[in-house]
């Protein structure tokens, strides 16, 4: 296993090859279709985004609430494809690192490699695993989203796998 922290280093992010199991360390952005729709609208709008994307990290979750005393619920990763229409624009803007599940189509993979940037796999169905690697969520913004705000986690050790490295292979087409 390869430890990495957020936000991920240039040097950290070119070591990372598809296939790679890591275990993620530091703070990273959570947001989902409906916070992408928003970032990306603001984008086309040229306006000002409500969090700073350059070298950062974006993890793909709409957590459940948290029990009393926890720091958050379940909070398994979801369908990558459906941001698969805003990332390349927010990868132009200097995201680092996406966090989902699943394939992703070539627009984003070109973008991936253009942009130096590396997708990451949550195993799917350990929403209550990865949940005991999140530390502190802190809300960010569009509270009226409700799970699907964007929020600020401190993760430790959180399990990945490096599904599309920086060069663009991707581990769905071996």
């Amino acid at each position: 296993m390869k430890k990495i922290n957020f936000p991920i280093t240039q040097q950290q992010l070119s070591s990372l090859k598809t296939g790679d199991r890591v275990l993620a360390s530091g703070y990273l952005y959570t947001a989902r279709d409906a916070a992408h729709k928003r970032l990306y609208e603001l984008i086309c709008q040229g306006k000002e985004l409500p969090v700073e994307l350059a070298g950062q990290t974006i993890y793909y979750v709409g957590a459940a609430p948290a029990k009393p005393g926890y720091v958050i619920g379940p909070c398994g990763p979801t369908s990558s494809y459906r941001m698969d229409k805003y990332a390349p624009s927010l990868l132009d803007l200097g995201l680092k690192v996406m966090i989902g599940k699943g394939a992703r189509g070539e627009a984003v993979i070109e973008s991936i490699k253009k942009n130096g940037a590396v997708y990451l796999i949550a195993v799917g169905g350990a929403a209550a695993l990865i949940a005991k690697s999140i530390k502190k969520a802190e809300l960010i913004c569009y509270e009226d989203l409700g799970t699907e705000a964007i929020y600020r986690y401190e993760v430790e050790d959180m399990p990945l796998i490096v599904a599309i490295d920086s060069e663009g292979t991707n581990i769905y087409e071996r």
